[in-house]
């Protein structure tokens, strides 16, 4: 059973059973790495009985591509996959694609500016990138909070615009424990410093999103690729400052091609498109799909 409250947009869903989920980007087709993720995750949850989520992370509109969403959902169940919650069936979470949630993300940052836990900001990525001798994170320069004590009516009269920025500096020491590579320890104000939730042309950024979903969806379990274990504790930090709860992460070894490279939608990466033209049965598809070799962390 699972109750939720069409009243408060933040009030996370009660679940008596786990709940884990699968998170794709319609940008492109689903490879050989997204499917190894999305099967690991959905045999996660059904071999305990629990509720598996299929939510489309779409926010990056520029990005998405006409069809891809038709297109994944009909080659995840080609593969075998089935979800109870999901943007094709509905259920007490929907929305289930991040198009159309943004009274519940402004709802989110509403409550963080409340709290005195987001500023705007006019820094670009060119300014940031110029600056030598800032240290680099996993997303670039560490932004050092240049913006933090700007008069606001500089920031206002920007021609434009000002993305707003979390504020790491109360809690920056973030830690968990991952399900596969054991306890993890951050520092935010090393890592990435204070970081964008809202960018300047009224994006929502990844990191609030993908935390507040979670964390309202009454996520559970976070199984994913290893190349979002920097983002992890961003979305902890988003987590705690809106007293959401926290899923327990597993965090994978990614896949290689031939040439030992991370697979990408971009360069053309083995897709489930490609196999199914092969005429080869679902059954084989996951067994090639589990064989794949991969990265270690």
């Amino acid at each position: 059973m699972s109750t939720s409250s069409a009243t408060n947009p933040l009030q996370p869903i009660r679940r008596d059973r786990p709940v884990g989920r699968y998170a794709p980007s319609p940008t492109g087709e689903l490879h050989l790495g997204n499917l190894r993720t999305a099967l690991l995750a959905w045999q996660s949850i059904r071999r305990q009985g629990g509720i598996f989520i299929l939510r489309i992370e779409d926010i990056d509109r520029p990005r998405t591509v006409p069809g891809a969403e038709a297109r994944m959902i009909e080659d995840l169940r080609w593969l075998g996959l089935d979800w109870d919650e999901g943007p094709d069936i509905g259920g007490p979470a929907a929305p289930y694609r991040q198009s159309e949630r943004d009274d519940i993300y402004s709802a989110a940052l509403k409550r963080l500016t409340a709290a005195g836990l987001t500023y705007p900001c006019i820094c670009s990525r060119k300014e940031l990138r110029g600056i030598a001798s800032a240290p680099h994170g996993p997303d670039g320069p560490v932004y050092a909070g240049r913006c933090r004590g700007r008069d606001p009516r500089e920031l206002a009269a920007h021609p434009a615009g000002a993305s707003l920025r979390f504020l790491v500096e109360r809690e920056p020491l973030i830690q968990f424990v991952d399900r596969r590579l054991g306890h993890q320890h951050y520092d935010l104000m090393q890592m990435s410093g204070d970081f964008i939730v809202r960018r300047r042309d009224g994006q929502w950024a990844y990191q609030l999103a993908c935390a507040v979903d979670d964390g309202l969806m009454g996520v559970s379990e976070v199984i994913r690729g290893g190349d979002l274990l920097d983002s992890t504790p961003r979305q902890l930090a988003v987590l705690r400052a809106l007293e959401l709860p926290e899923p327990v992460y597993e965090h994978l070894e990614l896949v290689v091609d031939e040439a030992g490279q991370r697979m990408c939608k971009r360069d053309g990466s083995v897709s489930i498109g490609a196999i199914r033209q092969t005429g080869m049965t679902p059954a084989a598809a996951r067994e090639l799909i589990m064989s794949q070799p991969v990265k270690h962390h």
